[in-house]
């Protein structure tokens, strides 16, 4: 019985203080839960890219006579210039920036006018007064270069521009310092073969026959200068066609000494040259010394021939002709 009358401590109604600081403290309450309830259901908001503020364009004035032009073709002008003049490689990249365009004014060529005074000679400033006499310009004061007429200044245009064409004409020739692969010139053969090539200076071929069976002595022998007929040596005495004993009067190069022309042999005391057909005991024309075996054969090369002195003595007359018209 008890239990039941007793009503429930929940249910008993707060007086005073109690009764406010109870509804502030649910009001707290269902803020903060609201709040997280929010934050929890909202979706993330990325953050705004900021893009850096594009320049304006710049636009460049307009002027009468005014090419627009890119500014690197200045540049590639200027460092062109300056590596002709002192040898460097210059990139225009390098250089100060090469973009955007800029405006060239194409202008005709004036000289410049010097004038001097008439009384102290002295040269004129930018104004019409004489800075040491203070005199002003006047017609007599001397100008330079002179004043020139209509005339004058056509011829000096036509005697420039055959000047130009002169040089165009008979361009110099300049050296070329290029190591590439030379240029073969070819001209095709009339028949299906190999093209013809140009070699430059044209060569004779030198043939060598043999003395015994008069057979060519071939560069393509098995036998290197060998006979393949008789398989005889190339000697002294076997013809060359063409002859050029006069540029080789020791013997050809790599010859064997023959029957009839056994070589030059000089003398090992003296270096004395002996006669072609000297015999062994023959005496050296120099020293008196007999020719022994000891004395070495003179080695084939070529050599300079000696003039003739019939030549000689025929040039020295007419030199003594000529000197005596004129004396």
């Amino acid at each position: 019985m008890s239990s039941s009358a007793a009503p429930p401590r929940e249910s008993k109604e707060k007086k005073g203080m109690d009764k406010v600081l109870y509804k502030v403290k649910n009001v707290f309450h269902r803020k903060g839960g609201s709040s997280r309830k929010g934050q929890s259901s909202a979706a993330p908001v990325p953050a705004p890219i900021l893009q850096p503020p594009t320049p304006p364009v710049r636009r460049l004035p307009e002027y009468e006579g005014a090419t627009r032009i890119p500014r690197i073709q200045v540049h590639e002008e200027r460092a062109k210039k300056l590596g002709a003049r002192f040898g460097l490689e210059i990139k225009p990249s390098e250089w100060h920036s090469s973009e955007g365009d800029v405006l060239r004014v194409d202008k005709p060529v004036r000289m410049r006018i010097h004038r001097e005074c008439h009384r102290c000679n002295s040269r004129f400033g930018a104004g019409n007064v004489c800075p040491s006499c203070q005199h002003t310009r006047c017609g007599r004061c001397i100008r330079y270069p002179d004043q020139q007429t209509e005339v004058e200044r056509q011829a000096n245009r036509e005697r420039r521009e055959a000047l130009i064409q002169k040089h165009k004409d008979m361009a110099p020739i300049i050296p070329s310092y290029d190591y590439s692969p030379q240029i073969i010139l070819k001209r095709p053969r009339k028949a299906p073969t190999q093209d013809l090539v140009y070699k430059g200076r044209p060569r004779m071929r030198v043939r060598r026959y043999c003395h015994n069976c008069q057979s060519l002595i071939s560069s393509h022998s098995k036998e290197a200068r060998t006979c393949e007929q008789c398989g005889h040596k190339r000697c002294g005495d076997c013809p060359r066609y063409p002859d050029n004993k006069k540029s080789y009067p020791y013997g050809y190069p790599n010859d064997e000494p023959g029957s009839k022309f056994r070589g030059v042999f000089a003398c090992h005391e003296c270096k004395t040259k002996f006669d072609p057909q000297a015999e062994d005991g023959t005496q050296c024309s120099k020293c008196a010394h007999p020719k022994c075996s000891q004395c070495p054969r003179v080695k084939p090369r070529k050599v300079e021939p000696e003039p003739d002195p019939a030549v000689l003595e025929t040039l020295r007359l007419r030199m003594a002709e000529l000197q005596t018209s004129d004396s």
